[in-house]
């Protein structure tokens, strides 16, 4: 049986999750992950520590954990793209992401192969 699109974008919010956790050491407060022609878009809330956004308060504070939190992620980028995969059978031909460190969340943008939301 096909899934909804509903139904494969909350699988995805899950595995996110998920891989926060056994990835990063910690998940996110929310996570909620958007399909939208040929992406998914993936805005996470609460990603930083109480502790970032003190060392946040600062310009070189604010530079420092964007560097860290990026480099973070993007080392995981590959888990990331084969989470995709598994779930959509697509492949994602690229990855981009950024965090606010004024709001503390986190947007990931995960690009695919075709047009994903017209085949589901």
């Amino acid at each position: 049986m096909k899934k909804s699109k509903g139904a494969v974008e909350a699988e995805i919010s899950k595995a996110i999750t998920q891989w926060e956790r056994d990835y990063l050491g910690r998940g996110s407060v929310s996570v909620k992950a958007d399909i939208l022609r040929d992406m998914v878009i993936v805005n996470l809330r609460g990603v930083l520590t109480p502790a970032e956004y003190s060392v946040c308060e600062t310009n070189e504070g604010m530079l420092s954990i964007k560097k860290n939190r990026s480099v973070l992620v993007e080392s995981g980028a590959e888990q990331l793209k084969e989470i995709l995969f598994s779930i959509t059978g697509e492949k994602v031909v690229s990855f981009h992401t950024d965090i606010s460190t004024r709001t503390g969340e986190r947007v990931m943008v995960f690009k695919l192969e075709s047009d994903y939301e017209k085949n589901i």
